[in-house]
Protein backbone atom coordinates (compact mmCIF):
# COMPACT_ATOMS: atom_id res chain seq x y z
CA UNK A 1 0.00 0.00 0.00
CA UNK A 2 1.54 3.29 -1.11
CA UNK A 3 1.49 6.42 1.07
CA UNK A 4 -1.20 8.23 -0.98
CA UNK A 5 -3.51 5.20 -1.07
CA UNK A 6 -2.86 4.50 2.62
CA UNK A 7 -3.87 8.07 3.43
CA UNK A 8 -7.46 7.37 2.38
CA UNK A 9 -7.72 4.56 4.95
CA UNK A 10 -6.30 6.80 7.67
CA UNK A 11 -8.76 9.60 6.84
CA UNK A 12 -11.65 7.12 6.66
CA UNK A 13 -10.59 5.60 10.00
CA UNK A 14 -10.30 9.00 11.67
CA UNK A 15 -13.82 10.07 10.66
CA UNK A 16 -15.25 6.65 11.52
CA UNK A 17 -13.59 6.70 14.96
CA UNK A 18 -14.60 10.32 15.63
CA UNK A 19 -18.25 9.81 14.69
CA UNK A 20 -18.47 6.44 16.46
CA UNK A 21 -16.73 7.73 19.59
CA UNK A 22 -18.90 10.87 19.82
CA UNK A 23 -22.01 8.81 19.17
CA UNK A 24 -21.35 6.22 21.86
CA UNK A 25 -20.18 8.82 24.39
CA UNK A 26 -23.23 11.06 23.91
CA UNK A 27 -25.60 8.08 24.04
CA UNK A 28 -24.02 6.97 27.33
CA UNK A 29 -24.50 10.49 28.69
CA UNK A 30 -28.13 10.46 27.51
CA UNK A 31 -28.80 7.12 29.20
CA UNK A 32 -27.19 8.37 32.42
CA UNK A 33 -28.52 11.93 32.60
CA UNK A 34 -31.62 12.15 30.40
CA UNK A 35 -33.34 8.79 30.94
CA UNK A 36 -34.05 9.54 34.64
CA UNK A 37 -35.86 12.74 33.58
CA UNK A 38 -38.34 10.75 31.49
CA UNK A 39 -39.69 11.55 28.02
CA UNK A 40 -41.72 14.58 29.14
CA UNK A 41 -38.95 16.55 30.87
CA UNK A 42 -36.48 17.65 28.20
CA UNK A 43 -33.35 19.67 28.92
CA UNK A 44 -33.79 22.93 27.05
CA UNK A 45 -30.60 23.94 25.26
CA UNK A 46 -31.96 26.79 23.10
CA UNK A 47 -35.47 27.86 24.04
CA UNK A 48 -37.91 27.25 21.18
CA UNK A 49 -35.37 25.44 18.96
CA UNK A 50 -33.21 22.75 20.56
CA UNK A 51 -33.83 20.28 23.39
CA UNK A 52 -32.27 17.09 24.71
CA UNK A 53 -34.85 14.41 25.49
CA UNK A 54 -34.29 10.69 26.02
CA UNK A 55 -35.96 8.32 23.58
CA UNK A 56 -35.52 4.66 22.65
CA UNK A 57 -36.03 3.78 18.99
CA UNK A 58 -36.44 0.16 17.86
CA UNK A 59 -36.70 1.33 14.22
CA UNK A 60 -34.28 3.05 11.88
CA UNK A 61 -33.30 6.71 11.54
CA UNK A 62 -35.88 9.15 12.85
CA UNK A 63 -38.10 6.34 14.21
CA UNK A 64 -39.14 4.78 10.91
CA UNK A 65 -40.12 1.07 10.79
CA UNK A 66 -40.50 0.76 14.58
CA UNK A 67 -43.10 -1.99 14.48
CA UNK A 68 -41.65 -4.15 11.69
CA UNK A 69 -41.77 -7.86 12.70
CA UNK A 70 -38.20 -9.21 13.06
CA UNK A 71 -37.04 -5.64 12.57
CA UNK A 72 -34.09 -5.81 14.95
CA UNK A 73 -32.43 -8.62 13.00
CA UNK A 74 -33.31 -7.20 9.58
CA UNK A 75 -32.08 -3.71 10.47
CA UNK A 76 -28.88 -5.06 12.01
CA UNK A 77 -28.14 -7.16 8.91
CA UNK A 78 -28.90 -4.21 6.60
CA UNK A 79 -26.50 -2.01 8.58
CA UNK A 80 -23.76 -4.65 8.45
CA UNK A 81 -24.25 -4.97 4.67
CA UNK A 82 -24.07 -1.17 4.39
CA UNK A 83 -20.77 -1.11 6.30
CA UNK A 84 -19.35 -3.83 4.02
CA UNK A 85 -20.46 -1.83 0.96
CA UNK A 86 -18.85 1.31 2.37
CA UNK A 87 -15.56 -0.55 2.80
CA UNK A 88 -15.78 -2.01 -0.71
CA UNK A 89 -16.47 1.44 -2.13
CA UNK A 90 -13.56 2.91 -0.15
CA UNK A 91 -11.18 0.40 -1.71
CA UNK A 92 -12.20 1.58 -5.19
CA UNK A 93 -11.88 5.32 -4.54
CA UNK A 94 -9.08 7.46 -5.87
CA UNK A 95 -6.39 8.33 -3.32
CA UNK A 96 -7.05 12.09 -3.69
CA UNK A 97 -10.85 11.90 -3.06
CA UNK A 98 -10.49 13.39 0.43
CA UNK A 99 -14.10 14.57 0.84
CA UNK A 100 -15.38 11.14 -0.21
CA UNK A 101 -13.07 9.33 2.25
CA UNK A 102 -14.30 11.54 5.10
CA UNK A 103 -17.93 11.01 3.99
CA UNK A 104 -17.51 7.24 3.92
CA UNK A 105 -15.98 7.38 7.41
CA UNK A 106 -19.02 9.30 8.69
CA UNK A 107 -21.43 6.86 7.06
CA UNK A 108 -19.50 3.88 8.44
CA UNK A 109 -19.26 5.39 11.93
CA UNK A 110 -22.95 6.29 11.97
CA UNK A 111 -24.06 2.87 10.80
CA UNK A 112 -21.75 1.11 13.25
CA UNK A 113 -22.90 3.34 16.14
CA UNK A 114 -26.52 2.38 15.65
CA UNK A 115 -25.64 -1.31 15.11
CA UNK A 116 -23.83 -1.34 18.46
CA UNK A 117 -26.96 0.04 20.16
CA UNK A 118 -29.29 -2.35 18.36
CA UNK A 119 -27.16 -5.40 19.26
CA UNK A 120 -26.43 -4.28 22.84
CA UNK A 121 -29.80 -2.81 23.86
CA UNK A 122 -32.26 -4.03 21.22
CA UNK A 123 -33.00 -0.41 20.30
CA UNK A 124 -31.19 2.81 19.50
CA UNK A 125 -30.84 5.67 21.97
CA UNK A 126 -32.02 9.01 20.53
CA UNK A 127 -31.92 12.33 22.36
CA UNK A 128 -31.50 15.33 20.02
CA UNK A 129 -34.70 17.29 19.31
CA UNK A 130 -34.90 20.25 16.93
CA UNK A 131 -38.14 22.19 16.79
CA UNK A 132 -39.59 25.50 15.72
CA UNK A 133 -42.52 26.49 17.91
CA UNK A 134 -45.01 23.60 17.58
CA UNK A 135 -43.22 21.82 14.70
CA UNK A 136 -40.83 19.16 15.97
CA UNK A 137 -38.48 17.00 13.89
CA UNK A 138 -38.07 13.35 14.87
CA UNK A 139 -35.62 12.71 17.71
CA UNK A 140 -32.20 11.55 16.53
CA UNK A 141 -28.63 10.96 17.69
CA UNK A 142 -25.03 11.66 16.62
CA UNK A 143 -24.92 8.48 14.49
CA UNK A 144 -27.98 9.63 12.52
CA UNK A 145 -26.38 13.06 12.05
CA UNK A 146 -23.09 11.47 10.90
CA UNK A 147 -24.98 9.31 8.39
CA UNK A 148 -26.88 12.30 7.00
CA UNK A 149 -23.79 14.51 6.78
CA UNK A 150 -21.79 11.65 5.21
CA UNK A 151 -24.46 10.99 2.57
CA UNK A 152 -24.72 14.74 1.93
CA UNK A 153 -20.95 14.95 1.39
CA UNK A 154 -21.12 11.94 -0.95
CA UNK A 155 -23.83 13.68 -2.97
CA UNK A 156 -21.76 16.87 -3.04
CA UNK A 157 -18.79 14.84 -4.22
CA UNK A 158 -20.86 13.36 -7.06
CA UNK A 159 -22.14 16.77 -8.13
CA UNK A 160 -18.71 18.37 -7.98
CA UNK A 161 -16.85 15.46 -9.59
CA UNK A 162 -14.83 16.34 -12.64
CA UNK A 163 -16.22 14.85 -15.83
CA UNK A 164 -13.99 12.11 -17.21
CA UNK A 165 -11.61 13.35 -19.85
CA UNK A 166 -11.84 11.53 -23.14
CA UNK A 167 -9.23 11.91 -25.82
CA UNK A 168 -10.30 14.04 -28.75
CA UNK A 169 -10.77 12.10 -31.98
CA UNK A 170 -7.68 12.21 -34.11
CA UNK A 171 -7.82 14.19 -37.34
CA UNK A 172 -6.78 11.14 -39.39
CA UNK A 173 -9.75 9.15 -38.11
CA UNK A 174 -12.20 11.85 -39.13
CA UNK A 175 -10.66 12.24 -42.59
CA UNK A 176 -10.85 8.47 -43.15
CA UNK A 177 -14.58 8.45 -42.51
CA UNK A 178 -15.24 11.02 -45.24
CA UNK A 179 -13.77 8.81 -47.97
Amino acid sequence: MSAPSGRKYVLFGMFLALSLGLDQWTKALARTHLRPLGPFSPKVVIEGFFNLRYSENPGVAFGMLQSMPGGRLVLTLLAVVAIVLVLAYLRRTEPDATRLHAALGLVGGGALGNVIDRVTYGKVTDFIVWHVKAHEWPTFNVADAALCIGVGLMMLDMVMARPPTTPAPSSSASSDSSV
